[in-house]
């Protein structure tokens, strides 16, 4: 039996469990009213680290448990019985101080979707004027974009010969060029727009944190690990956490908001007893509250990484390895904050449809001037790109569940990829359209030689060879679905709300009925501005 966790210091109206890239937003917003007393838990540590700043730190982030909570997957049948690794950052900013930084809202319809599925205030002209109201983007100010909001958008500041050429042969294969993803329709070869200034990874924590920390009203605790959420009376009254080798309970006046992620939201809800009762006391939790969605509806984008070796063009792999390659990139940034060290894991983007039937862009490419076996490991030393792409709208489902109720404990993550017909027919036909790609006449000078999946006998499924290459593009979502009163899965309603109990709200991407057409990072401070707004 633990002992009695001991009151926590002081009084707060609002307490908000994880500053990841929701988390910072909300306690940026909340703490704007100086009558009300915001206290901010993360279980991870501060980001005085050099590779949270510089842009390439990914390659160092990732999977360091520094910075990384290093979750991993369950064993999947479509990825022929693979484990993968599970990203998620462990630090003020969460997953923004890890990630690739691309800026990317989604399409139009994804929030008309929402929308139309009951969720009034969801749909794209409801969204677009908070899109706007937190960019500060460096294309000025219009119908699509804002400036002088926290979430700084910027070019990318490095070019690369082989990626034009990448474009060139995507006009070939019939997708346009586009210089905005971000308008409502993201169809057509572009370069990703990215979360930085000045050269410098620009993470929540940056945007919306640090500029509230000076605030009397708001506090900030870090090495917290949430417990659980207490409940008194039918409303959720306060947390229990961990920090420091000891137990504290903390009680909030007004709300309690989770903003933990996709991953750790409906960890903290199921160890309070809120969640499937079957699951719950399989893992020898008493359920107070039977919420069946709570975990499940778990969404994620698997990108498919093709490898092709090239021939006469620069690539990060030569630089790398050159004599001077490293002091040239580290003067280069350190003199002018330019050249590879800018740079996101992908600089170019292709959105287009992988068969005729669909009605909008379906597929995504990231295309990368480097290659490596995967994250944490040496780029190759030959000259090579990377072609991935993803299927948008995965009709899979997987799940997220505790193991037990000790919060120290890894989750029990099973995504499910390629779980269904569709999906399989969408990985085979992205195989074949890569390949249509790197055939083209534009890149014809630069003899490109498929390297993974690296010619598959023609008999084989390729359902089967997706299985064998894909891996998470890091866009877990849906865990606690927004939904109508009569959808049995729904765990929030409309106003993130948390169902059949007072004065809980989940604000970040778990809320998301579906994912987004894109990278899912700008879609949650969006949600995380609105549903601030709302409380």
């Amino acid at each position: 039996m633990h002992e009695a966790p001991k009151p926590f210091a002081g009084e707060y109206d609002y307490v908000i469990a994880g500053a990841g890239s929701a988390g910072c937003v909300v306690a940026n917003r909340l703490s704007s009213d100086p009558s009300k007393r915001v206290l901010l838990l993360e279980a991870g540590g501060t980001d005085n680290w050099i590779w949270y700043h510089v842009p390439v730190g990914y390659l160092f982030a990732i999977g360091n448990p520094r910075s990384d909570w290093m979750y991993e997957t369950t064993p999947q049948p479509g990825l022929n019985g693979r484990t993968l690794a599970y990203p998620r950052g462990k630090v003020i900013g969460g997953s923004s101080a890890i990630n690739a930084m691309i800026n990317m809202r989604g399409q139009a319809e994804d929030y008309d979707a929402w929308r139309d599925s009951g969720l009034p205030g969801w749909g794209w002209e409801d969204v677009l004027p908070v899109f706007r109201d937190i960019e500060d983007h460096f294309l000025g100010e219009s119908e699509a974009h804002g400036v002088g909001g926290e979430w700084r958008v910027e070019a990318p500041r490095v070019k690369w010969q082989i990626l034009d050429a990448v474009r060139d042969a995507a006009l070939e294969l019939g997708i346009p060029k586009t210089s905005d993803f971000n308008t409502g329709n993201n169809e057509g070869s572009g370069y990703f727009h990215v979360n930085q200034k000045d050269g410098r990874r620009w993470s929540a924590a940056r945007g919306f944190l640090k500029p509230a920390r000076g605030r009397s009203n708001l506090r900030l605790e870090t090495g917290a690990l949430i417990e659980s959420v207490t409940v008194t009376h039918g409303r959720a009254s306060g947390l229990i956490f961990r920090q420091g080798g000891q137990r504290y309970r903390v009680e909030a006046r007004g709300e309690i908001i989770l903003c933990a992620g996709a991953i750790g939201s409906p960890q903290i809800l199921q160890r309070s007893g809120i969640g499937p009762a079957a699951v719950l006391a399989r893992s020898g939790i008493a359920p107070i509250l039977d919420l069946p969605g709570v975990g499940a509806n778990l969404q994620d984008h698997l990108q498919l990484r093709a490898i092709y070796k090239v021939s006469g063009a620069k690539t990060l792999n030569q630089i790398y390895y050159a004599l001077f390659g490293k002091v040239n990139m580290g003067l280069d940034y350190a003199l002018r904050r330019r050249g590879p060290m800018t740079m996101a894991p992908s600089q170019l983007g292709i959105f287009a449809r992988s068969d005729e039937r669909q009605s909008r862009a379906n597929v995504q490419f990231h295309v990368q001037p480097l290659s490596l076996d995967k994250f944490g490991e040496p780029l190759h030393r030959f000259p090579a790109i990377t072609v991935a792409v993803c299927n948008l709208r995965p009709t899979s489902r997987g799940s997220v569940r505790v193991a037990s109720g000790d919060p120290g404990a890894a989750p029990v993550i099973d995504p499910n990829y390629l779980d269904t017909d569709e999906d399989r027919q969408i990985a085979a036909d992205a195989i074949r359209m890569t390949r249509r790609l790197m055939q083209q006449p534009a890149l014809a000078r630069f003899s490109p030689e498929e390297y993974v999946p690296g010619g598959s006998s023609p008999g084989k499924d390729l359902s089967h060879v997706a299985g064998d290459i894909g891996t998470t593009i890091f866009h877990p979502v849906g865990t606690a679905k927004m939904g109508r009163g009569d959808d049995p899965m729904a765990v929030v309603d409309a106003r993130l709300r948390v169902r059949g109990l007072d004065g809980l709200r989940v604000i970040d991407a778990s809320v998301m009925p579906q994912i987004t057409s894109g990278n899912t990072n700008t879609p949650t401070v969006m949600i995380a501005a609105k549903g601030a707004a709302m409380i």
